[in-house]
């Protein structure tokens, strides 16, 4: 059963709050952002070795919010599972772990209040790609959308052909094993997918601008395809190029 931790009140608040998710044996440890006016709401599935608190995350998250996207940033693993993927490295590569969690995890947002009427998107990142992947694969009546940064969507096998959400793929133009790796993927998936290559990118979108380009890919995708009903999007996939920065 899923832990019921955020408070049942129908106001919204701009304030981020930390939150406990009791999935399966194990309870994660979250951090729930409302803004002022919810229009979807957005689970993050971080890469192999991060978390939560992942600098880069909270930067598309913050961005999102300001889009008016409620966000939970989740700890996939608990401490003493971290503690021991520190020296085996072998949970944060456990796809089929990861998107279990991420499914409890979107379980838990259909039963609160403040999140029970909007609809799931899921940002996953590197590894967290391929969980987020196999996740809306299971729920498909609660995935919405799904957006991949710099991610391993290879990971999610044999799910990827049942993933039903609108899928956008962004990969640095720098990261060419990853851009192949997500082509692949991209001809596998049946519902819509996009896959946008950003110019001068590397793997983790370091680059000045180049973080804030995902952010505002990401926020433009989520807000077509989380608004109520979901807007009707043609069944094709397609590749494109962000435009490379003009003079200045």
């Amino acid at each position: 059963m899923m832990a019921e931790m955020v408070r049942r009140t129908p106001m919204w608040s701009a304030e981020e709050r930390p939150v406990r998710i009791a999935s399966g044996s194990v309870t994660l440890d979250g951090d729930l952002g409302l803004p002022a006016v919810g229009r979807g709401a957005v689970l993050f599935a971080h890469g192999s070795g991060s978390g939560r608190h992942s600098p880069r995350n909270r930067a598309v998250a913050r961005a999102l919010r300001a889009s008016g996207q409620a966000t939970l940033l989740l700890d996939l693993l608990t401490p003493e599972e971290e503690a021991i993927d520190l020296h085996t490295r072998h949970l944060r590569f456990d796809i089929g772990l990861l998107a279990g969690r991420l499914v409890g995890a979107m379980d838990w947002l259909a039963r609160q209040a403040v999140t029970a009427d909007l609809r799931i998107g899921l940002f996953g990142a590197s590894t967290g790609a391929g969980a987020a992947l196999v996740a809306a694969a299971e729920r498909p009546h609660l995935a919405a959308a799904v957006v991949s940064r710099g991610g391993r969507p290879d990971l999610a096998g044999a799910a990827l052909p049942r993933v039903g959400a609108p899928t956008l793929l962004i990969v640095g133009g720098a990261d060419e094993p990853v851009i192949a790796l997500n082509r692949a993927a991209l001809a596998q998936l049946r519902a819509v997918g996009e896959l946008v290559i950003v110019p001068g990118a590397t793997h983790l979108f370091e680059e000045a601008g180049a973080l804030d380009e995902v952010a505002r890919l990401a926020a433009d995708w989520f807000a077509r395809h989380l608004g109520p009903g979901g807007p009707a999007s043609p069944s094709r996939s397609v590749e494109s190029q962000v435009p490379p920065p003009g003079p200045t």
